[in-house]
């Protein structure tokens, strides 16, 4: 090759190389956006009282306390990434005929709560203590049960000491921040995306002021010493079958899996429908209902 060809590939490979550094970065502060949002007002057959609490996140919490009459034991409702309790209803509507009360929250950052950014379950890990903490003081003497998708089962794994809690569904969790990362950018850039990995997880600490070690929820979870409920999809590639596996595998019985057929990264409430809340039910009932 000619030396000015050699020098014009050169330099298109370094504007390549930067401009895919660039990319990265954006996307990074793109994921870590607030996702800030009036949700309205709470669906009227559940009877909520619309509530806000403080956290140690620095935000203020909002959400729904959907008191039952039945005193069966109180839920609390964590959403996942970048979503709000909104996302969560159809599951309060379920428990709450079933006799549970349940409370439905925004995290910071999300919803109605503020917050400057989304930290994939650091400070959300904070706000499910409050949470947990405001469900002790309204609900006085019930059991309560944490159901968290994607991020907000995260954050139930990461708190530090464990929850307040007496059981925890788990929806879609990732073990690691970087297998979540290495999968997503798979998925969106193909196999390169596993190489611009390091480009987007070196950002965590200048960012969202934390690294990514404190998001190992696989590194939590046999801490703690709950019936647990570990739920994915069997297509998901968000969140693989052998991600769930391995967060399983260091999770202390009682522990149960459901691998759900057929579904990838979705509301696995709205795909699985009957079997979900069958199965759901089931385990609450074996471990709150005395």
């Amino acid at each position: 090759m000619k030396p000015r060809a050699l020098r014009a590939l050169s330099f298109a490979t370094l504007a390549l190389a930067i401009s895919s550094a660039a990319a990265v970065v954006w996307l990074g502060g793109l994921l870590a956006e607030p996702q800030l949002q009036p949700v309205g007002a709470p669906p009227a057959e559940l009877g909520c009282a619309v509530v806000a609490f403080p956290s140690a996140s620095g935000s203020r919490i909002r959400g729904w306390l959907c008191p039952a009459a039945a005193h069966r034991g109180s839920v609390l409702l964590l959403p996942g990434v970048r979503a709000n309790r909104l996302s969560m209803v159809e599951r309060a509507r379920f428990l709450h005929r079933a006799g549970y009360t349940v409370l439905l929250i925004d995290f910071q950052g999300t919803g109605e709560s503020p917050g400057d950014h989304i930290t994939f379950g650091w400070l959300e890990s904070r706000d499910a203590r409050a949470a947990v903490d405001f469900l002790r003081t309204a609900r006085p003497g019930e059991p309560v049960a944490v159901i968290g998708s994607s991020l907000g089962g995260a954050a139930s794994v990461l708190a530090d000491p464990p929850l307040p809690i007496d059981a925890l569904v788990l929806e879609a969790v990732y073990p690691t921040i970087e297998r979540a990362t290495e999968n997503r950018l798979s998925l969106r850039f193909g196999p390169a995306g596993r190489l611009a990995a390091p480009l987007l997880l070196v950002q965590f600490p200048f960012r969202l002021g934390v690294g990514t070690g404190a998001l190992h929820p696989v590194d939590r979870i046999g801490s703690l010493r709950i019936p647990l409920l570990i739920i994915s999809g069997s297509e998901d590639r968000h969140t693989t079958r052998e991600d769930t596996l391995l967060l399983y595998g260091k999770a202390q019985p009682p522990k149960f899996l459901w691998l759900v057929p057929g579904a990838a990264h979705v509301d696995l409430h709205k795909f699985a429908g009957a079997e979900y809340e069958r199965r759901v039910l089931t385990f609450l009932t074996r471990a709150l209902v005395k």
